[in-house]
């Protein structure tokens, strides 16, 4: 490798990072502001993150790329705050961990209205993050450590099944929490995230 080269690479990769995380930041501020995601625009995000448009394109091709991006990196953070919680508070057994990581997603989405908006959308709207994003951070690192996890920490039925049926789970589960979201009651969106864990948890564990 050459070292020098790279070294002469980093302050550029560094200052495009840096313009990428303005983009986004720029972006998840407007939407937690309450812009709309069908009336936000890259002009808009652009002048957010005081860059012109052109340099924005040069990052993102669209609007598209950027709300999933702001997705992917929100999915990365909730993660990382997964994992510190259950090495901290490891669950006693398979449904308790189920609901350790449902409990843990929906407190994430709550304190986080840009992604709240982007993933499940407003009470009565659509969702914005594109299909393939969704099926990305399914199949992410993430969905594999919970299976992982669940398999070597619990008996689970059919082990060897275990991934399907946590597939199958988790496109349930998003549907189930979307469907909360778009409750503007908090009493109602707690008992249908209740009702989501038993199902889920019968389902995958048994229960």
């Amino acid at each position: 490798m050459n070292v020098q080269a790279t070294q002469r690479r980093n302050p550029v990769q560094e200052r495009s990072q840096g313009t990428v995380q303005r983009v986004l930041q720029a972006a998840a501020a407007l939407l937690a502001e309450g812009v709309a995601v069908e009336a936000l625009t890259t002009a808009q995000i652009a002048a957010a993150a005081s860059l012109s448009v052109g340099a924005l394109y040069r990052f993102f091709p669209d609007k598209q790329a950027i709300v999933d991006a702001i997705a992917v990196q929100h999915m990365e953070i909730f993660q990382q705050r997964l994992f510190g919680l259950v090495m901290t508070s490891p669950p006693a057994d398979g449904p308790a961990f189920l609901g350790a990581v449902i409990d843990c997603f929906v407190a994430y989405v709550e304190a986080n209205a840009d992604f709240r908006i982007i993933a499940f959308g407003a009470p009565g709207g659509g969702r914005y993050v594109s299909r393939p994003t969704r099926d990305t951070y399914a199949n992410s690192e993430l969905a594999g450590t919970i299976e992982e996890f669940a398999t070597e920490a619990f008996a689970v039925p059919e082990p060897e099944e275990f991934g399907f049926r946590l597939r199958i789970a988790t496109e349930m589960g998003d549907r189930l929490i979307a469907f909360a979201f778009e409750q503007t009651d908090a009493a109602e969106r707690r008992r249908i995230v209740a009702e989501a864990k038993k199902l889920l948890a019968a389902y995958l564990f048994g229960a």
